[in-house]
């Protein structure tokens, strides 16, 4: 029995060259692939989209080289990685039924998947610390956020992530997968592929649970005390107006990190205590924690920044005036 097994071990770890995982979509629904694609698809065109004006918005108008709108830079960065990192194993099998992944292919969209999903939270922090010092510094706005210190804190969420994710997917690569090769959703998770690890993942089991208070604990955390400390000073405020008016100043971002963090939260709970839950269940909840901050954060931020507002206005106008 034991040379069996390490005859097999051999075997798996000779050929982990040609491995592959199967993606399963959404179980259940294999018949309606098609179908459920329709909605998909209009919403990574409306992630893509928004996002790519967003951008395009804040480089081409002078006033909005900003802190602010650099973060926002970021974070719809951030989404369109988000969504780009899904977008091809997704539409391939609902509309061509291609369940087949390459093992080096899975690895490559977990590492991305997870980094930029790390660097949503991490970019929503820095935006907290941001609409902190413009509310409760904002004489010294300028001279504390000046574009070079957006720019290494920019740097610093990139090394930060990066260093987040690369040590998950070592640990996880040297152990042999031997279980079986089915993934439950259209994309490689690192939670999902290491179920299907048959060795001893106590050291991975530890590290994820390292991470997950680095980043996905401690930043909301973090943003919990960036706005305390921004109520507490409005709070000490006399005009009503200028209340309101710093209160509306965090409303995009405050939407945004309800967006990200509700969804993170529902997942979380669907997966630890909700293990009965239909596989229907599970994939619904994943798709809409990816899904739903880079499809709603430009909405909520072209509906509620003013200056945003604008910019896509006169954007508008002038490719209107190139068509005529």
């Amino acid at each position: 029995m034991k040379l069996h097994s390490t005859i097999m071990s051999k075997v798996m770890n000779t050929t982990q060259d040609h491995f592959y995982f199967i993606l399963t979509g959404i179980p259940g629904f294999e018949a309606y692939h098609i179908w459920i694609s329709i909605p998909c698809c209009c919403l990574y065109i409306i992630s893509i989209m928004g996002n790519t004006t967003i951008l395009t918005v804040i480089r081409t108008e002078p006033s909005l080289v900003q802190p602010m709108y650099l973060f926002l830079c970021m974070l719809a960065l951030t989404d369109l990685g988000l969504t780009l990192s899904t977008l091809p194993t997704a539409m391939q099998l609902l509309w061509f039924n291609k369940q087949k992944i390459s093992f080096e292919g899975c690895f490559a969209q977990c590492f991305f998947l997870h980094a930029f999903s790390f660097m949503e939270s991490s970019v929503l922090l820095a935006m907290s610390f941001d609409r902190y010092v413009a509310i409760c510094r904002p004489l010294h706005y300028t001279t504390i956020l000046t574009n070079s210190v957006v720019g290494r804190m920019g740097l610093a969420i990139l090394c930060r992530c990066v260093l987040a994710v690369l040590p998950s997917l070592f640990l996880l690569k040297r152990l042999p997968f031997c279980r079986s090769h089915l993934l439950s959703h259209s994309y490689c998770l690192h939670q999902d592929m290491i179920r299907l690890v048959c060795a001893d993942i106590r050291v991975n089991n530890w590290y994820a649970f390292a991470v997950v208070l680095l980043i996905i604990v401690m930043d909301p955390l973090l943003i919990v005390l960036s706005y305390t400390l921004i109520l507490k000073s409005i709070l000490g405020t006399a005009s009503r107006a200028e209340r309101l008016r710093a209160l509306n100043n965090c409303l995009s971002h405050m939407l945004a990190v309800l967006v990200l963090y509700v969804p993170m939260v529902g997942v979380s709970i669907t997966h630890r205590f909700s293990k009965r839950a239909p596989p229907l269940v599970h994939v619904i909840m994943a798709n809409i924690y990816l899904l739903a901050p880079p499809v709603m954060n430009p909405i909520i931020y072209s509906v509620k920044t003013k200056q945003i507002r604008q910019g896509i206005f006169h954007l508008i106008s002038q490719r209107s005036r190139h068509l005529r």
